[in-house]
């Protein structure tokens, strides 16, 4: 047997079974989480460490203030904290988290996923939108480990249960976020074992519109809110000059305490909101702050946003002006829910501005529960606004506005572009013409100077209406050179429908589409009248 041997390029091997192969891409995705959560680490630990070496009066070295600053980046992702060193000797937890600060660690880990899903070069390894999403998450939940264990020796320590859901959530709903934004939807398509009447629903244009709906109205929540608050404290000026002066007399405190106030101002807007919206929000056990008075909480701690707080006592008319925001948010839902196509029912528009008004009250209740927390034991167990109350209460203000909104806006975007008084008029001269049809005379068609008065009537509404009209000649009668007598021919135009001798002609002959002889029936026209009548469309 001969033996023939070739050299040349050798065929590739199959993989050894066991054997994986690394992905850079994959482990750089890994590493921007963790870095995305250094950073934000750091930036804390910085501003900790700035005021910690400013103060005069420092109660701790600088591994207390490295603590903290863990401590704050924890309680940043709605950690709950617990504070030890207390005067009554009981650990007091702390658990309303600044929402400024939640904007941190979000910006941050969006931006990794983003930049994991983006490939730079042509040859680079694109890895899928799951694995992106997985590789930032595994980086960053291991430096909130880290955070988590390192936090618990210094003066607040976070709850263990607490830190195991909260992270891993701002986590997860930050780096969909990065990787939607990046490459579209994460989890790719609808799955295929949905049903196909759900899969088509959930598509709908519905959907989109009932979710910038909602997202309007929260806004024009959360905008009356900070418009509440901000006149409370316009109101109460000196009150709050007053507290803010009295925590503390050097500089350094007085910068620590604006920089805790700018973070609360979010949390102020949730809870001016509240407050608009009725049920109000906690002082602590048994106390409530509404529109519909105030009983006083004598147990508060003295802080610039505590001061602004109203008058004890009964509501005033004053107080109970704040029922405009969430007037105007029901409104603003109302508006939104409405599409401009004309083809869409009024039972499609109510829905979609009820669930406009559903997204709403999902919205104010997340940011109602995100707001609210402990600060302290016993009669601080409780702050801020309570969130089923909040999104109910969101739920029914536009709900109950939002649906007529939504309809009478409908009705009026898609009313007839012709006055009524118009089509009355059009409706006499049909009128008239349908006499005259059957051998009677119109009122008052021939007597001087009304014939053409209605013929310029006519003329103007047929202009506006069909800007020319014709009827389609067949080639053969158009080769006649003496054509036969034309009989008194009625043409009535109906929306789209031309009728001629009781012959229905195409649609496209009255936008000159037809390559057919076109004669234009302008008039006057000899033994033929033409009538143009709109009538408005169907609802």
């Amino acid at each position: 047997m001969t033996q023939v041997t070739e050299r040349g390029t050798s065929l590739p091997t199959a993989p050894r079974a066991g054997v994986r192969r690394r992905s850079p891409a994959a482990a750089a995705c890994v590493v921007g989480g963790a870095v995305a959560a250094g950073l934000g680490l750091g930036f804390l630990a910085v501003l900790v460490i700035v005021l910690w070496i400013s103060s005069p009066y420092p109660d701790s070295g600088p591994g207390g203030a490295l603590h903290l600053a863990a401590g704050l980046w924890l309680l940043a992702h709605g950690t709950e904290l617990v504070r030890y060193d207390t005067l009554s000797g009981v650990p007091a937890p702390v658990g309303m988290t600044p929402l400024l600060l939640v904007a941190l660690p979000v910006l941050l880990v969006r931006r990794a996923a983003r930049l994991g899903s983006a490939a730079e070069e042509e040859d680079e390894e694109v890895l899928p939108a799951g694995a992106v999403f997985s590789a930032v998450l595994c980086g960053y939940l291991a430096v909130g480990a880290v955070a988590t264990v390192y936090a618990a020796g210094g003066p607040m320590s976070a709850d263990p249960i607490s830190a195991a859901w909260h992270i891993p959530l701002v986590a997860v709903l930050a780096a969909a976020g990065g990787v939607w934004g990046a490459r579209g939807r994460p989890l790719g398509p609808l799955p295929s074992w949905l049903p196909g009447g759900v899969r088509r629903a959930i598509v709908r244009p519905r959907y989109a519109l009932a979710l910038r709906a909602g997202a309007g109205g929260a806004l024009v929540l959360l905008g009356g809110g900070a418009l509440v608050v901000g006149a409370s404290l316009a109101w109460h000026g000196a009150e709050v000059q007053a507290s803010f002066l009295s925590l503390t007399g050097v500089w350094s405190g007085r910068f620590a305490v604006l920089l805790l106030a700018l973070t609360l101002i979010p949390n102020a807007m949730v809870w001016g909101a509240a407050y608009a919206l009725g049920p109000g929000f906690a002082l602590g056990a048994d106390v409530t702050a509404g529109p519909l008075g105030f009983p006083g909480a004598p147990g508060l701690p003295r802080f610039p946003l505590l001061a602004a707080l109203p008058s004890e006592g009964p509501g005033t008319p004053l107080t109970w002006a704040v029922a405009v925001v969430p007037v105007v948010a029901g409104l603003a839902v109302g508006w939104f829910a409405v599409r401009r196509a004309r083809e869409v029912s009024y039972g499609e528009t109510a829905l979609t501005a009820a669930l406009g008004s559903v997204v709403c009250g999902l919205a104010m209740t997340g940011l109602a529960a995100a707001s609210a927390g402990p600060l302290g034991s016993r009669r601080l167990a409780e702050f801020g606004p309570v969130w089923w109350a909040t999104g109910a209460a969101a739920l029914a203000w536009t709900a109950v506005l939002a649906v007529p909104v939504a309809v009478a806006v409908h009705a009026w975007r898609n009313r007839p572009a012709m006055g009524p008084g118009a089509l009355d008029g059009l409706d006499a001269l049909d009128a008239d013409a349908d006499a005259d049809a059957d051998g009677a005379v119109g009122d008052g068609w021939h007597d001087s100077g009304v014939r053409e008065v209605r013929w310029a009537a006519m003329r103007k509404a047929a202009g506006a209406l069909i800007p020319e009209i014709g009827v389609a000649v067949p080639p053969a009668v158009a080769e006649v050179p003496e054509a036969p007598a034309v009989p008194e021919v009625r043409v009535r135009v109906r929306r789209a429908v031309t009728v001629v001798s009781g012959l229905d002609l195409d649609p496209g002959l009255l936008a000159g589409k037809s390559a057919e002889p076109v004669l234009p029936l302008a008039p006057p026209v000899v033994g033929a009248r033409v009538l143009a009548r709109r009538k408005p469309p169907p609802a």
